[in-house]
């Protein structure tokens, strides 16, 4: 039998100088279905009176602030967040070269475009988008879904200022200078009489000042200790420094714990996506969106790690966007508070926000606890608790407190008649007194509704419906798109950098 040769490999010519009759166009290069004609046709039909108002006249011609807007933007959405690598992009990849037409703008050019022009304007042309898709019948605004995500600042993990340390930095000073005052006064009591500052608490640099020129005058002829004369010219020297270095520090901390000297804008907070995995603060920003059928409807950038302090300002910017509020609103139990309840009544938004300890409320051994203040009848019109033998615990006191947004509870106190020889006493409480209870009236009334609504059927579906919306955008951003870190510094440039994901996020998901 005759073997058979092999057949020879076969390969197609390769001629990088081979010319074309015609140049390529980079239309025909692009194919119909590609999310890059989403970009362009959607941005094409956003109004940008906003942004053109930031361009000064005269001098030079200036790019167009609409392809400087697309460039960026299909940037974000394809995990390219640096200027650089955008200028890079426009110049060697042809979907970037399609957007801007051939323009090269360079990376400082992008950059100023998306930390100055954008600044405090691009929330509206983000919700101009958001009314496209709602044209689309992607979107209502009518139910939404809230959460908030930490994100890491463009900052130096370690250059803290912690707001602790500085009021305590500042109080030893007003300490020092309060030992000294008393020496003083028992050196030279004639001299020191009727000079004596108001506090030494409050201190500052010019009471600092004046009260060493006190001490160093009622002492200039005194034998006085060396170590005294050594601490005054210290403090003379340095203390009204530090107490200016304070005040400047406290002035940017503005009611924060902390803040990081490369943005002060960041707050250091607890992340779980720790490269360290230790759990250890890193500055950076808490980020809140409301979402619709996973499309970001809303976003905002917040100081305050804490989800609770962050909701009322965020649905209250819904309704600047938009011109109207949701009418269903549904979180997680980081939101629920006897603020955030009454904000949601008083706008009349039907609320599904779980508070703290819903779902502990649900469990058998919750509900079988006879001690627990929960469980304790509660006569309205008697206004008095009763315990579970069968006493009555009268109300003894009344008050008010503050939270930290300063929103004001009304908190009432009830007293056990007699708690000696209860045979319950070890399992109803430890106090060596009669057992006292404090209950928030007006939020155990919102409470009580939100745990009727969010047992409903209805409630049962927004929340089964919540992480699937919300919790799965998110996840996109940060794990797909890899958007963990910021770019920008600054909560101001943070808010267009965020905005930025948003709407490439949702252009993203208009166009599968």
């Amino acid at each position: 039998m005759k073997r058979r040769k092999p057949s020879q490999p076969k390969f197609k010519e390769n001629d990088p100088h081979q010319l074309s009759l015609l140049p390529p166009s980079l239309e025909g290069l692009i194919p119909e279905n590609h999310v890059v004609r989403v970009v362009q046709s959607v941005l094409d039909k956003v109004k940008l009176e906003s942004i053109m108002a930031k361009y000064k006249g005269g001098g030079t011609s200036s790019y167009h602030p609409r392809m400087l807007l697309k460039v960026p933007t299909y940037g974000y959405l394809s995990n390219v967040y640096s200027s650089r690598k955008l200028e890079d992009a426009v110049s060697s990849n042809i979907h970037f070269m399609w957007l801007a037409g051939m323009q090269r703008p360079d990376h400082n050019t992008l950059n100023r475009f998306r930390s100055e022009r954008l600044k405090g304007v691009f929330k509206e042309v983000f919700a101009q988008v958001v009314q496209l898709l709602m044209e689309e019948g992607l979107v209502s605004l009518e139910k939404v879904f809230t959460d908030g995500t930490k994100l890491e600042a463009s900052a130096n993990r370690y250059t803290f200022v912690w707001g602790k340390s500085v009021r305590r930095s500042r109080k030893r000073i007003g300490e020092q200078l309060e030992e000294l005052w008393a020496y003083a006064e028992g050196v030279a009591a004639e001299e020191m009489r009727d000079n004596r500052p108001s506090a030494f608490e409050e201190v500052d640099a010019e009471k600092v000042e004046q009260a060493i020129g006190r001490i160093n005058e009622a002492l200039k002829d005194k034998k006085v200790d060396k170590k005294v004369r050594q601490k005054l010219a210290h403090g003379k020297k340095n203390w009204p420094v530090k107490l200016r270095e304070y005040g400047e520090k406290e002035r940017i901390l503005d009611g924060r714990n902390s803040y990081s000297k490369t943005d002060p804008d960041a707050t250091f907070m607890r992340m779980k996506e720790d490269h360290m995995g230790n759990g250890q603060l890193k500055p950076g920003y808490n980020w809140q969106v409301s979402t619709s059928g996973q499309y970001i409807l809303n976003y905002g950038i917040y100081h305050s790690p804490t989800d609770t302090l962050t909701f009322c300002d965020h649905i209250g910017e819904f309704e600047q966007l938009y011109g109207q509020l949701p009418t269903a609103v549904t979180a997680d139990a980081g939101y629920g508070s006897q603020e955030n309840y009454a904000f949601l009544e008083e706008r009349e938004i039907e609320g599904y926000v779980k508070y703290p300890s819903f779902h502990r409320e649900q469990k058998k051994n919750h509900r079988s606890n006879p001690f627990h203040p929960d469980n304790l009848f509660y006569s309205e019109a008697g206004d008095f608790l009763v315990c579970p033998v069968g006493q009555r615990m009268e109300r003894c006191s009344r008050y008010k407190r503050q939270t930290k947004s300063g929103f004001e509870q009304a908190i009432s106190v009830y007293r056990a008649r007699n708690c000696e020889g209860c045979p319950v006493r070890g399992q109803c409480h430890k106090s060596k007194e009669n057992r006292e209870i404090s209950l928030n009236h007006g939020l155990r009334r919102h409470k009580a509704i939100m745990r009727q609504r969010l047992l409903s059927d209805k409630g049962v579906e927004m929340r089964k419906q919540r992480p699937a919306d919300v919790e799965a955008t998110f996840g996109n951003i940060k794990h797909n798109k890899k958007f963990r870190r910021l770019s920008l510094r600054g909560k101001d440039k943070v808010l267009v950098e965020v905005g930025l994901i948003a709407l490439a996020h949702n252009l993203a998901k208009m166009a599968n």
